[in-house]
């Protein structure tokens, strides 16, 4: 169920090199990708003469617009290769190429303005507002103070941060997830096609780390950018990513597929171990709340006769209506007997409603409803929309339908490979991408980084 598509490939021990045919970018949208393909070929780091490297003769090949998850122990050198892509870290040996154009020499600190940089805990300059923190890239483009403005409130809004609210917060006013959202619109600021997260949700705690995935995967699917993002959690990389390259010591690629194939057939004992025991279990992260079946619900909205919407909620035999903002967004749930002691419905948001995004897994709904003690939750589409009602019936149907579901053949690695698809990028003549201002805590030098 889930909803990668395209041949899939592994590579052994004995090779350094990934390929795939990509699959069709924008498929969530209608439109063709706005991400770059990337293709990162023979690439080699070396930290001094006769030392092992870090990266060796490492070969990949990420396709546009989809989501490309790093995972492998620590010190395999995943974290090196992300660098790399923006030379942050700069290769000793082989090419980058960025939507078809060699970047390999070109003046570095250009091209990290060409591309999105998230890293732990946002970066934010901490002397610099929410809005300063959004619009440094696009100032440093030579953008103007209007349209600055203009895509800060789109970002925020984007984010599902109220603009009137957190514009001129500084960061240490903000929570670990605000921050980390603050970082993630920072990173999109200048529209850039690709997008490098590194561990970008380990500093959250779990509740938090799941509403952050959530909302970036609400966000890919939206603007299909390029994105590689390395994490120790192959849960995440499970749920995060259209395709898993699973390294090992040296950067060697052991599997690159999609989360489906590897659960189903990893590569050999090292993915196996890797992926640990449950594997049956984590295919509950192959499955999304938006491809189940929901209850549309009674809606109502602030200020309306309570008496009235409790009677919507009798004919329609629920018990209970979804309250909703100006912006169709769920402010709270009463229940009949809630409603039965109104006169009008409050304007209050209720700040513990158990929501869950569309894309989240099946096993996040489950979790999100057993927490409450609800046997429901309230289903947000993008930026926070209301979509609809899930029940614990609901997904456990779901469970049983993907446990009889089974993945496609699998396919080893140098079959049905292919060009990779370049796609323009929206506003790419100002500059339509941006390097993150993680300046403050990340120095653009080779500064030995080997995880």
């Amino acid at each position: 169920m889930h909803s990668n598509t395209g041949s899939s490939h592994a590579a052994g021990s004995d090779a350094h090199t990934a390929t795939q045919e990509p699959t069709a970018s924008g498929a969530g949208t209608g439109q063709g990708a706005k991400g770059a393909s990337i293709l990162i070929e023979n690439v080699t780091k070396r930290y001094g003469a006769g030392k092992k490297p870090a990266v060796d003769q490492l070969t990949l090949e990420i396709p546009a617009g989809q989501t490309i998850m790093f995972v492998g122990p620590s010190g395999c050198g995943k974290t090196t290769t992300l660098k790399m892509i923006n030379r942050l870290i700069e290769p000793t040996e082989g090419r980058l190429i960025l939507g078809g154009k060699d970047v390999t020499k070109i003046n570095g600190d250009k091209l990290r303005r060409t591309i999105g940089y998230v890293i732990q805990a946002g970066g934010l300059l901490p002397h610099l507002t929410v809005a300063a923190n959004i619009g440094l890239v696009p100032k440093m483009l030579g953008w103007s103070k209007k349209r600055i403005a203009e895509r800060v409130e789109e970002l925020l809004d984007l984010v599902s941060l109220d603009p009137a609210t957190y514009r001129d917060r500084y960061p240490r006013e903000l929570s670990g997830g605000q921050q980390q959202r603050v970082g993630v619109a920072r990173a999109l600021a200048a529209d850039p096609p690709v997008l490098l997260m590194d561990e970008p949700f380990g500093a959250v705690d779990p509740i938090t780390r799941q509403r952050l995935q959530d909302e970036l995967i609400n966000i890919q699917n939206e603007l299909q950018k390029t994105i590689v993002c390395v994490t120790h959690d192959f849960d995440e990389a499970v749920k995060l990513g259209d395709w898993i390259a699973v390294f090992d010591e040296g950067a060697q690629i052991v599997q690159y597929d999609t989360p489906e194939r590897i659960l189903a057939n990893p590569a050999n004992d090292f993915v196996a171990n890797f992926i640990g025991s449950g594997a049956g279990l984590k295919q509950l992260g192959l499955a999304r709340v938006g491809e189940v079946d929901l209850i549309p619900g009674v809606l109502g909205r602030p200020g309306q006769d309570a008496q009235e919407l409790l009677r919507h909620v009798d004919m329609a035999g629920l018990n209970s209506a979804v309250i909703l903002d100006e912006r169709e967004r769920p402010m709270q749930w009463p229940s009949k007997d809630d409603l039965g002691r109104m006169t009008t419905v409050p304007h209050e948001v209720n700040p513990d409603l158990p929501l869950v995004s569309t894309r989240s897994t099946l096993n996040d709904a489950l979790d999100t409803m057993l927490v409450a003690s609800t046997g429901e939750a309230i289903v947000e589409g993008p930026r926070g929309r209301y979509e609809g009602i899930i029940t614990v019936e609901t997904v456990m149907n779901a469970i049983t339908e993907l446990r009889s579901h089974k993945p496609g053949e699998y396919t080893p690695v140098g079959n049905n490979t292919g060009e990779i698809p370049v796609s323009e990028v929206s506003g790419a003549d100002q500059g339509s991408s941006e390097e993150t201002s993680a300046a403050a805590t990340e120095p653009w030098n080779d500064g030995g980084e080997r995880s």
